[in-house]
């Protein structure tokens, strides 16, 4: 294993040494089903408390392919509100809304939106562009059913962590390209954005921080099937020709995470495309340290930087 930075959070150095002592695989020597229940194990113990919502939906929506499961966080009970839809993280292969409630309430919370949290489909057993067709569909029908859902159409964002940012700036992408829905904003955390492994955040953190290279060259063989949608920028968004006319944006990096140069390369390439961006580096954090709310109190941190630049977003 390579050694860990000395600028490391202190908190993030012991979960880390925590999870090492249990001897887990690699990634890549992991079936899907045992990176799911790995991922559950890893994870859920260190969520945080629930905050509360004036109300909580469970229902489901007909999507392309499947009855697609979908909860709605709404932190007030009045009409017209701003909304987020949002897609989990997990590789594209694990999570599932449940796990990570504890994030989409306190986003609801901080951003004083209505907070409605899709579960996609799988990888590998539905590979792309299945699970982006289910996020799109879910942003379609948010918007579609905002008078009945007590939502203001013009106000709703999408957002997403790691492969959660991906499915988003695909649907972003999309949205744009084929004259779709329009997008208020989009909240991309700790985005996977290529499939190049040479950033030099790949070679310096490829081993130690949880995330590492070799799983997440697991993860992208679990999602695409070929080589021509590694060339689709709906799956790959830095293929995209040009990223011109997207919404307002907010990406959050963090210092110790394989992913942080392409999600911030990505950034610079809003900017110079004409797309209003926020940007942040968390330093001392790793991939995922916003799921890690129970005892990370940057995790905490973040969402109040999303929440401040969603609230100012909209109210331009």
């Amino acid at each position: 294993m390579v050694g860990r930075s000395q600028m490391l959070n202190a908190r993030l150095r012991a979960y880390l040494d925590e999870n090492a002592l249990l001897g887990a695989k690699a990634t890549s020597d992991l079936t899907p089903p045992e990176v799911r229940v790995g991922a559950v194990t890893r994870l859920e113990k260190y969520v945080g408390e629930l905050v509360s919502m004036a109300k909580v939906d469970e229902i489901y929506i007909s999507g392309p392919t499947s009855e697609l499961p979908v909860r709605i966080y709404r932190p007030q009970l009045t009409q017209n509100m701003p909304a987020i839809v949002i897609f989990h993280g997990g590789g594209w292969v694990a999570g599932n809304i449940k796990l990570f409630e504890a994030q989409h309430r306190l986003l609801a919370q901080e951003s004083g939106c209505v907070v409605i949290a899709v579960n996609y489909q799988k990888s590998p057993e539905h590979k792309f562009p299945i699970p982006h067709d289910d996020c799109y569909f879910a942003l379609k029908w948010a918007i579609q059913n905002a008078t009945k859902l007590g939502l203001d159409a013009e106000r709703i964002g999408v957002a997403g962590d790691s492969a959660g940012a991906n499915l988003a700036i695909g649907v972003a992408l999309r949205a744009r390209d084929t004259s779709g829905p329009k997008i208020a904003f989009q909240i991309l955390i700790y985005p996977t954005v290529d499939h190049k492994f040479d950033y030099p955040s790949m070679i310096e953190n490829a081993d130690g921080y949880m995330l590492t290279t070799d799983a997440m060259k697991w993860y992208l063989k679990q999602y695409l099937r070929d080589e021509v949608d590694q060339n689709n920028p709906y799956a790959i968004p830095m293929r995209a020709q040009n990223l011109k006319n997207l919404p307002p944006t907010l990406i959050i990096t963090a210092q110790y995470d394989p992913l942080r140069d392409e999600g911030e390369a990505f950034a610079k390439r809003l900017g110079d495309d004409g797309v209003k961006v926020f940007f942040k580096r968390y330093e001392g954090m790793i991939h995922g340290f916003c799921v890690l709310l129970g005892f990370l109190p940057e995790g905490k941190l973040a969402y109040e930087e999303i929440g401040s630049r969603v609230k100012e977003i909209i109210a331009n």
